[in-house]
């Protein structure tokens, strides 16, 4: 068995693609949904060995190549976003193309005022791309996904013209959107990403940009404090009521909002004080400092005061 064989597993369903062989002889076994599964050689066997020795040699049929056919309406683009479970825990994130027009495809997640680029690709006819993972438990946590669509035109037609969506993911919607995914042919949570005409797209761009944008009473920036306390008794009326993951999120919309503020009114430095708990909110500061271009650096500050429980961050 060599890299890049077809298997099957001798004790179970499973089918897949080898992607790694091991000194020891262990392999890792990439299956459907790019879900990667450890195996040993003897617990293989490889497909077309397997078929041929039970079944015989099959004539391969000659199909007429032909551009995928549409199943959405003349009206739609049909483009989607569809979030593939993986098991009762994890999702695969998928642009999918279904529709006869190739396009330039960008998909970003949006953290504040920066961007962080998830995929950058051709999405041909007929296609589904695969770009990310998400879990499933921390939906509160995933930022905006701005997703962006350039048609591609080989020749001389009517132009399409580009556009873009921007959406926040919220569990109370986000469950209603179950149904079979185009091209992928499985349930999943799928998101229509039609582009309607100029005006209302604009309007509807501006609605969901003002739901992840912090709010002010005006469109002056406000100068936050310069240390800002991430403690939930500071931040939450009732914080004994919360579960973690509401705490967590409350405290990383502060954390965010001050951040933003901070930039936006030309400071040049802002701390932190988060505690030290179990270090989860410091590790998640910290992970969300590293992807901003416009931090200098940032660091563990004032030990004497807070012990390691405050971070310090340069604004550029």
């Amino acid at each position: 068995m060599n890299i890049g064989d077809r298997v099957r597993l001798l004790h179970g369903n499973e089918e897949g693609i080898i992607r790694k062989i091991s000194s020891s002889g262990r392999m890792q076994i990439e299956i459907e949904d790019g879900f990667i599964i450890p195996a040993l050689k003897s617990e293989l066997v490889l497909i077309h060995e397997a078929e041929k020795q039970y079944f015989g040699e099959k004539p391969v049929e000659e199909k007429e190549i032909d551009t995928p056919i549409p199943i959405s309406g003349p009206k739609d683009q049909g483009l989607y976003l569809a979030f593939l479970p993986i098991n009762d825990q994890s999702l695969s994130l998928y642009l999918i193309n279904d529709s006869r027009q190739p396009y330039l495809a960008h998909a970003s997640e949006v953290f504040g005022t920066n961007q962080r680029t998830l995929l950058a690709a051709t999405l041909n006819p007929g296609e589904a791309k695969k770009f990310d993972d998400r879990m499933l438990k921390e939906m509160d946590e995933w930022p905006a996904f701005l997703l962006r669509f350039i048609p591609i035109h080989n020749t001389l037609e009517k132009a399409i013209p580009a556009f873009e969506r921007q959406l926040k993911m919220k569990p109370t919607q986000f469950f209603k959107h179950l149904s079979k995914a185009p091209r992928l042919d499985k349930t999943a949570y799928i998101f229509h990403l039609e582009q309607a005409t100029k005006e209302l797209d604009i309007r509807a761009l501006n609605q969901e940009l003002d739901e992840i944008r912090p709010k002010s009473e005006s469109s002056k920036a406000v100068k936050p404090s310069r240390s800002i306390d991430l403690h939930i008794e500071k931040l939450a009326t009732d914080p004994k009521g919360m579960s973690n993951s509401e705490m967590l999120r409350v405290q990383l919309e502060s954390f965010e909002r001050n951040l933003d503020q901070a930039m936006a009114s030309g400071m040049d430095e802002i701390t932190f004080i988060h505690g030290i708990g179990n270090g989860v909110l410091r590790k998640e500061i910290h992970k969300r400092l590293s992807q901003l271009q416009n931090i200098k650096y940032f660091q563990d500050t004032q030990k004497d005061q807070w012990g390691y429980g405050a971070t310090l961050v340069r604004i550029s």
